[in-house]
């Protein structure tokens, strides 16, 4: 059974920086890509990034870039988020997840089968 476990959310003021772990078990992690997705109150789920199982191809989705850093240690099968620069508009509940199948990259939440039970993150004004 795969599970996921996030950690690392809290409370931060603008401009900071949080890092999120999430902890794999359950199946061979170093062979799927992993995301990162997050929810806000009142709005739907939406992509945050994603890496590819070795590591090696990461891609955001815009409003993420060049603030957030996805990263992965296949040998503690933990992924990881640095968000910095953090905006008051990047306070969500975080979740990350796991593809069903294959190793690349993917902002296609139907790709992604498996999801953790998510860690609140706050940003104060």
């Amino acid at each position: 059974q795969v599970q996921l476990v996030e950690s690392g959310g809290g409370l931060v003021q603008a401009g900071g920086s949080l890092r999120l772990s999430c902890a794999a078990s359950g199946r061979t992690f170093r062979d799927y890509a992993m995301g990162w997705f997050r929810q806000a109150p009142g709005k739907e789920r939406e992509f945050v990034g994603s890496i590819s199982w070795s590591g090696t191809y990461t891609y955001y989705a815009d409003y993420v870039k060049g603030r957030f850093t996805i990263s992965r240690d296949n040998a503690k099968n933990m992924v990881y988020l640095q968000m910095n620069s953090l905006k008051f508009e990047d306070t969500a509940v975080y979740y990350c997840a796991t593809v069903v199948a294959g190793g690349s990259v993917s902002s296609d939440m139907s790709r992604y089968a498996y999801w953790g039970q998510g860690t609140q993150v706050t940003v104060s004004s």
